[in-house]
């Protein structure tokens, strides 16, 4: 899941940048609202979580504009206004979801997730194919009722590639949905994940590469 995280708290986008990556989560952080409109203009972000008290463009107008353009990325709103008329003033901007600060963290991740859910087609709760099954909520994969021990990256991309349904996903669209704009786009990421993955899963081998293509889950 890609997430443009805006927060002009510097130490405070650190903080749930990282834990969100941590989660699995590809995530950019900018600082103002200028930034935020000018990455979403770039990137097909799955979720954009837009603090409302930024500079430059307040986050009512990121909101609005966002919006007003046809952005498909779901708008979730932070802020430290925690009165009704504040959460119903926030949603009537156009956001899917609002969140007062301070939160748990638990509860914005849990958020991002159903909103991730909401931008992309309608999957099942556990994803399966053969033996082997994932459940996204519960973070756990196995295969043959074996635990898989993976990281949020090879998670991450084995989520993507199960659902697909068999279909090619292209070296390019794994890595704009499973990494963000710090790795280097030129690095071997993909298919040094792919690597691990495949000796994770073990045999027989379920993920084909196609080639000049991409990767798929074998049906």
């Amino acid at each position: 899941m890609r997430v443009l995280l805006v927060e002009d708290h510097a130490k405070l986008a650190v903080t749930v940048a990282t834990g969100l990556r941590r989660e699995g989560m590809a995530v950019d952080v900018v600082f103002d609202g200028a930034d935020a409109l000018s990455h979403a203009a770039a990137t097909p972000y799955d979720v954009v979580v837009l603090d409302r008290d930024i500079p430059i463009i307040h986050g009512d107008e990121v909101c609005r504009r966002l919006v007003a353009d046809g952005s498909e990325s779901r708008i979730l709103m932070l802020t430290a206004a925690r009165g009704v008329a504040d959460r119903v003033e926030g949603l009537g901007l156009g956001a899917d979801d609002y969140l007062p600060k301070p939160f748990d963290f638990s509860e914005l991740v849990a958020r991002i997730r159903a909103l991730g859910r909401r931008s992309r087609p309608a999957l099942p709760p556990t994803l399966v194919q053969g033996d082997l099954r994932l459940d996204p909520a519960r973070r756990i994969a196995t295969r043959a009722r074996r635990h898989l021990d993976l990281s949020p990256k090879e998670f991450a991309v084995l989520e993507l590639l199960l659902g697909t349904g068999g279909a090619v996903v292209s070296q390019e669209e794994i890595f704009e949905s499973v990494w963000d704009e710090s790795l280097d786009p030129f690095s071997q990421a993909v298919k040094t994940t792919i690597s691990r993955l495949r000796a994770k899963l073990g045999e027989p081998p379920l993920i084909e590469t196609v080639a000049r293509s991409g990767y798929r889950i074998k049906t």
